[in-house]
């Protein structure tokens, strides 16, 4: 007999859900915040290798078909910043966000290097799309990745030394969102042997961000959809 597919349904009350999956870099950011706010959650398992984010019953969820998606309240939340952000004006404290707007721009914008300018061009759909389109094999999609990879981080990097912000995290010594960013881009990166040594400041601050908890607990590999 063939798997029913899962069922997905909002949920008409708490407790707050993460529509996730282990090796997404959006959820990670997710499960990564909500820890560090100290926020309990249940965590639904979409499996993108199965197809389950193409689903009719994860489609009422979140139309777009992608992980995460944040249910809080019989409400659905999309895009991992707008959820962030989300988290912070709602459960202010800890916070993940700096106290003054110069700081907060400053934040923001490192967050949004990697999400919107780094990540958008080694996520799994961007990379099955050119392997199929300019029929590459598996080295050239590597080759891909980690010269998009290098460009990003490099420019993360200068940015990080010119802004002067930074210290044992991206802003100062406050875990933020543009950490709860960093550290997922930087698993990626490592998961397909990406040349990291020339990115000091990156990866000081990416490990001491995994010597939290917070961290520690939303990696990949300690998700119970990762067995």
């Amino acid at each position: 007999m063939s798997e029913s597919p899962p069922a997905f349904t909002l949920c008409e009350s708490p407790p707050m859900k993460l529509y996730t999956f282990f090796r997404s870099s959006a959820a990670f950011r997710m499960r990564i915040a909500l820890n560090c706010k100290g926020l309990a959650y249940e965590p639904v398992p979409v499996s993108l290798p199965k197809g389950e984010h193409k689903l009719a019953g994860y489609l009422e969820v979140h139309p777009q078909g992608l992980v995460p998606a944040l249910e809080d309240q019989g409400r659905i939340f999309v895009q991992s910043l707008a959820m962030m952000e989300y988290l912070e004006e709602t459960h202010p404290q800890p916070p993940l966000l700096p106290v003054g707007a110069a700081d907060r721009a400053y934040v923001r914008a490192v967050a949004q290097i990697i999400a919107c300018e780094i990540h958008p061009l080694n996520n799994l759909r961007s990379l099955r799309y050119i392997k199929k389109s300019y029929g590459l094999d598996d080295a050239g999609v590597n080759t891909w990745y980690r010269h998009w990879i290098a460009e990003g981080i490099e420019g993360l990097e200068a940015y990080l030394a010119v802004s002067k912000k930074s210290g044992k995290y991206c802003y100062r010594d406050q875990p933020t969102i543009a950490d709860c960013c960093l550290v997922p881009q930087v698993f990626n990166a490592q998961r397909y042997d990406c040349d990291l040594a020339p990115y000091p400041t990156i990866m000081a601050m990416f490990s001491e961000c995994m010597k939290l908890d917070a961290f520690i607990d939303a990696q990949p590999s300690r998700q119970a959809d990762a067995a």
